[in-house]
């Protein structure tokens, strides 16, 4: 099934470029240049992705992402002139999947898509065997791309949900900060601690998890985090 991909940009010349370039791997696009028609569009668009722009006259990037992030848990890819780390830090707290700083190769933006919708997929066969990881209060299901606490469905970015499938397939195994950082694979590593750090906190406030005295997510101090939530099925 193709990928449909919304962009939204100011800069027509960028978006014309993009939407011939990303049809030539078979993607489809629908561009905006006014984010606000884009919101109005969004529901009738579907994407799979999003493309998004910071530094955009009225509503900014953030601002677009924050009320995407009301309604939708679609991977968002976004882009800055600025290219600075703060901005993707800001980015990646308020729900961004990635961050790509302009210039860039359009090459490397394609990859960065395969990336993140990748991780939406179960990685191998015999992970696809496995429909659901139960544990005490929280159900993970990969083939559905959806968590559970307290029989309601978590609101969680594709980042979120790949850590978490990473966290609950290695349970009470401690994962230092390169092993969580390659299953957040695209993700620029200047940025590197922080990044993993500002999604699991991110994941452990929808988990309701209190790092002092933690349920699932444990702070295992200079080397990264364990999972520690007692499986019920096997």
């Amino acid at each position: 099934m193709q990928t449909k991909i919304m962009i939204i940009d100011d800069d027509l010349k960028l978006i014309k470029m993009l939407k011939k370039y990303l049809s030539e791997y078979s993607f489809i696009i629908d561009a905006f240049d006014e984010p606000e028609k884009a919101l109005e569009k969004f529901a009738e668009s579907t994407p799979d992705l999003v493309i998004l722009d910071i530094m955009m006259p009225g509503m900014n990037g953030f601002e677009v992402c924050k009320r995407i992030r009301k309604f939708s848990d679609v991977p968002i890819i976004m882009l800055s002139a600025r290219g600075e780390v703060e901005d993707r830090i800001v980015g990646l707290e308020i729900g961004a999947d990635d961050y790509l700083p302009k210039p860039f190769e359009p090459r490397e933006l394609v990859a960065r898509i395969q990336a993140v919708t990748k991780r939406r997929e179960p990685q191998t066969t015999a992970e696809k065997r496995v429909q659901a990881y139960i544990f005490d209060r929280l159900t993970v299901e990969p083939s559905k791309f959806t968590a559970t606490l307290d029989g309601t469905r978590l609101d969680l970015t594709t980042s979120e949900f790949g850590v978490l499938h990473l966290f609950v397939r290695n349970a009470f195994i401690t994962l230092d900060r390169d092993k969580i950082l390659n299953e957040l694979k695209g993700i620029d590593c200047d940025a590197f601690n922080r990044t993993v750090d500002v999604t699991v906190s991110r994941l452990r406030y929808k988990l309701k998890d209190d790092p002092k005295n933690p349920r699932f997510i444990k702070t295992m101090w200079g080397t990264g985090y364990m999972f520690i939530g007692e499986r019920i099925n096997a």
